[in-house]
């Protein structure tokens, strides 16, 4: 597994980009991070610079996941996944719980709303989905829709040009099988939520149901943001982020 550092320190973070991403993600909000802290950015297996996984399965990515942990880790890290990566952080906090110290999940998904379940129906969701996002007018057609729902977001399919296409499609399949973050309540771990304000619906409702799961979690709006979390937000996740370094 490809893995970008940004920075030298012995505060670790660990993130997962989101559905569609890489490593590049976070370099908005690794330019911002304190002296003393090093960021972590995974190519998840099938995306970037990372070869395809043995076979797609959650366990085994998982798994993959750990083995960063183990090797490039010292057991008080953070773990951080945005978006769709919130799926991958909440199942590895739970595989390596006592090499994480803080779990933070930035615009999270905590189901798969219908508008991906869709691209998961057989042939008919495969299809629906490269017409969507494997065409230039089909990526035009969703980022405007898109940001019809979030002015202050760009453009949302811009990733979606150099992905590999079949290995981003499997990823929905694989997030649909995510049980729920309700199994996951007797996980005894710092949690920090980061949203932004006119981020998703789906994702205000994951933020809930995160809240009911563990309501010890802090909670954190993101003012003028939408999903693209490191467009505008950057700066505000960096000082979520700092709180542990003061």
């Amino acid at each position: 597994m490809h893995v970008k550092q940004y920075g030298e320190g012995s505060k670790t973070i660990l993130a997962i980009h989101g559905w569609g991403g890489d490593h590049r993600e976070f370099a908005p909000l690794a330019s911002r991070l304190p002296q003393g802290m090093r960021l972590l950015s995974v190519d998840l297996p099938g995306c970037g610079q990372s070869p395809l996984p043995a076979r797609w399965d959650l366990s085994l990515i998982t798994e993959e996941l750990a083995a960063v942990i183990d090797e490039e880790t010292h057991g008080d890290s953070t773990l951080m996944g945005f978006c769709s990566g919130a799926f991958l952080a909440m199942l590895l906090a739970r595989e390596r719980k006592n090499r994480i110290r803080r779990l933070v999940l930035i615009d999270p998904f905590t189901y798969l709303p219908w508008y991906f379940k869709l691209f998961t129906l057989g042939e008919f969701g495969r299809r629906a989905y490269y017409v969507s996002f494997a065409s230039p007018v089909g990526r035009r057609i969703v980022n405007r829709v898109l940001q019809n729902r979030q002015p202050t977001d760009g453009n949302f399919t811009e990733a979606f040009v150099h992905v590999n296409h079949q290995a981003t499609l499997n990823y929905l399949h694989l997030f649909g099988q995510f049980k729920g973050h309700e199994s996951l309540r007797d996980l005894n771990l710092p949690v920090d939520l980061a949203y932004g304000v006119q981020t998703f619906a789906a994702v205000r409702r994951s933020v809930a149901y995160i809240q009911q799961a563990w309501p010890h979690a802090r909670i954190h709006k993101l003012r003028g943001v939408g999903h693209l979390t490191m467009v505008r937000g950057a700066r505000q996740l960096a000082q979520i982020l700092c709180t542990e370094v003061e």
